[in-house]
């Protein structure tokens, strides 16, 4: 690349920033007119919906996730690891921190990155509120690590279970939060729970099982339509799961859960996905405009408030819609947002006019295992809403993940991918082992 060249800097791997470097560097980078560089502090890319199966084993990150540097080698755009902590607006440049290895090693020291765009895709993490306990004993899902963490402290609770003499014995988990993550890792838990007698842990079933979903508010899928949630409920009940609407929590312990009225709900596993915010270090940054929940405001183009050179996108963008409300934080606004930033940056490059980001609301859906799909579809050509369940449901769901696919490999290579994974299910066990 010459030094005339545009650099395109975009920090974050996620649903939004790796559709973004994909395509800007097939349009841009293929023919030189841009340099794109990706920036994560993860070699991988797993899509964030996903990772409640990632927790429970039903997904390997290591065969389904996407690596980045051979990503970006066939996608011309560039990679480079590391760990965004700081911004110098008037020099253009951001800082990366020193990276290391498990044995505390340095690999690389703390670096700078030049940019003549910027673009910020740092996603989102779990607001624990400041409530006491729940940093030092809970599991969180904000990423494919912790999910693995969990997975790996789940199947050693499965093996001690099955291995114990005492066949009264249980397994008590307990997830505050009941939006889509909470509601979904709870049917997926009851399923893994019966596959395991498929793989000689035949003392292990649904019934050793107990699941405590607990929601602050008056019911389930807050963000959702009260249909959706009053369906999910009932096929929750249904699979055993004691969902416990209206509890608040106000500490976490080594044995559980504290709720406000003193109640304490025991749990061998706490996990907490409660609310989100975007990470504290943006705040501790000074930069920008934010939300309560740390968000960065952007104007109608997705530019930052305080800096034109920089465009959000993702769950850390704060961008209000005529009616006041913001855009809420899935993947499917990242999608949208991407594809809006990726035609301003290319019109900022021609000197042309940008265009406004209009999001559109296609539904949502919920997934609980293969149990059951609920949720809803927005019109394109009218305001109402369908409500789907079943297996319609459950083919839209897994069509959401295959377009995710598409925009990243492509159309021959998500196929491709699809009769792997067909064939691959004949000769892989149904659920992480290891």
């Amino acid at each position: 690349m010459s030094n005339t060249t545009p650099k395109i800097v975009i920090i974050g791997g996620g649903a939004g920033g790796l559709e973004l470097a994909t395509q800007l560097g097939h349009k841009l980078g293929k023919k030189n007119l841009a340099d794109i560089l990706l920036i994560d502090k993860n070699r991988t890319h797993i899509w964030k919906p996903l990772l409640h199966e990632v927790a429970t084993g039903s997904i390997d990150p290591d065969l389904d996730g996407v690596v980045y540097s051979a990503h970006a080698a066939k996608h011309y755009y560039r990679f480079q690891l590391g760990t965004f902590c700081n911004i110098d607006q008037s020099n253009k440049t951001i800082t990366l921190a020193a990276l290391y290895d498990e044995l505390d090693h340095i690999i690389l020291p703390e670096r700078k990155v030049k940019y003549d765009h910027l673009v910020i895709a740092i996603g989102s993490v779990s607001n624990d509120f400041n409530t006491p306990g729940i940093k030092e004993h809970c599991y969180f899902l904000d990423s494919n690590q912790q999910a693995e963490r969990f997975q790996h402290t789940l199947l050693d609770s499965f093996t001690r279970l099955h291995q114990d003499d005492n066949q009264q014995q249980s397994l008590n988990i307990a997830i505050v939060g009941g939006g889509a993550t909470g509601v979904e890792l709870s049917a997926e838990l009851y399923h893994v729970s019966e596959l395991l007698k498929l793989y000689g842990l035949t003392n292990m079933s649904a019934k050793r099982l107990h699941i405590h979903l607990i929601e602050a508010g008056p019911r389930i899928l807050p963000a959702l339509p009260e249909r959706i949630a009053t369906s999910a409920k009932r096929e929750l009940l249904k699979l055993g799961v004691n969902v416990r609407e209206n509890t608040q929590v106000k500490a976490a312990t080594e044995y559980g859960f504290i709720t406000n009225e003193d109640e304490n709900i025991n749990a061998n596993i706490m996990l907490w996905a409660a609310g989100v915010k975007a990470p504290d270090f943006i705040k501790e940054l000074g930069i920008f405009e934010l939300t309560r929940s740390n968000q960065i405001l952007v104007n109608q183009f997705l530019q930052s408030s305080v800096d034109d050179s920089i465009f959000v996108l993702g769950d850390c963008c704060a961008f209000t819609q005529p009616d006041g409300k913001q855009v809420p934080p899935r993947a499917q606004s990242a999608h949208q947002m991407a594809q809006c930033v990726e035609k301003n940056l290319i019109a900022t490059l021609k000197q042309q006019p940008l265009s406004k980001f209009i999001y559109s609301d296609h539904g949502s859906l919920v997934n609980l295992s293969r149990y059951s799909t609920v949720g809803n579809l927005m019109g394109n050509l009218t305001s109402s809403s369908f409500f789907v369940e079943g297996k319609i449901a459950r083919f839209v769901y897994l069509s959401l993940y295959r377009m995710h696919q598409q925009a990243i490999h492509g159309t021959a290579k998500t196929l491709a991918l699809w009769i792997s994974e067909k064939i691959l299910r004949v000769v892989r066990p149904k659920m992480k082992l290891h």
